[in-house]
């Protein structure tokens, strides 16, 4: 990891410790009340260049910063599961950070994960806390709950005799992003969309078969002010959130669903967003 991304970690964590210490009373009263429990389901529709006609409309949910540990109950990841299920995507995938805190919550938190099914499969990345609590268990909770991961690689997606590929790439922070290994094979006229952690990687990608990437890491910003919006990000305040066009591509950045350094979230609603693609 490059000494400027730790310092832009360091940076991101010291911020956010000292803007929670200013609204830890009446933020935490609002979120007991109900603001970090309060899923917002959303629908975004995406246009996907050269996405093939058996494609359209196919939907896609994703799941990503759960966090679970001191923050968020292991209850609460079965409500979060059962939510997703309920979906009934085409297909499911997970961009990382399952686990906070301690090691003790990784296994737990991906177990809760295996009744996840969907036509097209459900597949994953691991993110920086994924590492930070033990990766090898990460992975074999992951490999156990029956979600492979998309390391630097890809696999085909077919549905009605057409095909497009799914890629993932490692963690920004914490591991490597071999995206010609990820996209090797994948022929030049064909869709690509990639799973990516960290959404400044974004800003790194510049293969032109990648039509939309999936991240996450930004929480939304978590503690959101009025008027000032968040007060401290974990990446480029352009990958807050949502839909961004990039020089090369496109990116959907969703809020998540966990906490990390302060257990709650303020005008941020976590969020599970089902996907549609379209043909643009």
């Amino acid at each position: 990891m490059s000494s400027e991304r730790t310092e832009s970690r360091r940076q991101f964590l010291r911020r956010l410790g000292l803007a929670a210490a200013g609204v830890l009373v009446g933020g935490t009263a609002l979120d007991v009340a109900y603001e970090r429990g309060w899923i917002e389901v959303t629908h975004p529709r995406i246009a996907i260049p050269g996405l093939p006609e058996p494609f359209e409309g196919l939907r896609l949910c994703q799941i990503t910063d759960v966090h679970h540990g001191p923050y968020l109950s292991l209850q609460r990841v079965t409500e979060i599961v059962r939510l997703a299920a309920r979906q009934e995507p085409d297909l499911f995938v997970v961009t990382g950070d399952m686990s906070h805190r301690h090691e003790r919550y990784v296994a737990p938190a991906w177990r809760e994960l295996k009744p996840l099914q969907a036509p097209l499969g459900t597949w994953c990345v691991m993110g920086n806390h994924d590492h930070w609590h033990g990766i090898e268990a990460s992975r074999r909770g992951a490999a156990e709950a029956g979600l492979p991961e998309l390391r630097n690689r890809r696999v085909p997606l077919e549905r009605g005799g057409a095909r497009i590929w799914l890629a993932g790439v490692g963690d920004l922070w914490e591991d490597e992003q071999d995206l010609e290994r990820a996209l090797h094979g994948v022929p030049e006229d064909e869709v690509a969309i990639l799973l990516t952690h960290n959404p400044d990687y974004a800003d790194e990608m510049d293969d032109p078969r990648v039509k939309l990437m999936l991240a996450g890491h930004s929480h939304g910003g978590q503690v959101s002010l009025p008027l000032l919006g968040p007060v401290a990000l974990p990446c480029r305040r352009k990958y807050t959130k949502g839909l961004v066009q990039t020089d090369v591509s496109q990116i959907y950045i969703s809020r998540g669903l966990g906490m990390a350094t302060v257990p709650f979230r303020l005008c941020c609603r976590p969020e599970l967003p089902v996907i549609e693609l379209t043909r643009a």
